[in-house]
């Protein structure tokens, strides 16, 4: 006999028999190699042959070509930076003192009706609550 007293039993589980579980086989995927056919772009300085008069779409395209805009030099580095025309920058600088106006504008009127109007909602949330609680309700 040990020190533990009467001798203990150690309880066993029978575990079921694992099932058989057939193998069976992939089938491997097969992918679609993407493919396309080449876009024949012509070069940038394609030129008419010399004696080849133009088209009138060909005139009018030559017409509606965007000017060279003007660069200016970035002092300190070897850089150009290109500047929009008048109208362009006339355009956006108005368009952005009207915004910034407008914005005041209501900002300050905004402020304006706010205080003119908080009194008159505290006084109505005020007469509402004593109606509701003059008829019993309480708080």
């Amino acid at each position: 006999m040990n020190n533990l007293g009467d001798s203990f039993s150690i309880p066993s589980i029978q575990l079921p028999d694992t099932p058989i579980i057939p193998s069976f086989e992939y089938k491997i995927p097969e992918g679609v190699t993407p493919s396309y056919i080449p876009l024949v772009v012509p070069p940038s300085d394609l030129q008419r042959p010399p004696g080849v008069e133009a088209s009138d779409e060909e005139k009018a395209e030559e017409a509606a070509k965007p000017k060279e805009l003007p660069k200016i030099d970035i002092p300190f580095t070897n850089r150009q930076m290109p500047v929009p025309e008048q109208e362009i920058l006339v355009t956006a600088g108005t368009t952005a003192a009207v915004s910034v106006a407008a914005t005041l504008t209501a900002t300050a009127m905004f402020k304006h009706v706010v205080s003119i109007m908080k009194p008159i909602i505290k006084q109505l949330v005020t007469r509402i609550q004593k109606k509701f609680n003059g008829k019993g309700r309480t708080k």
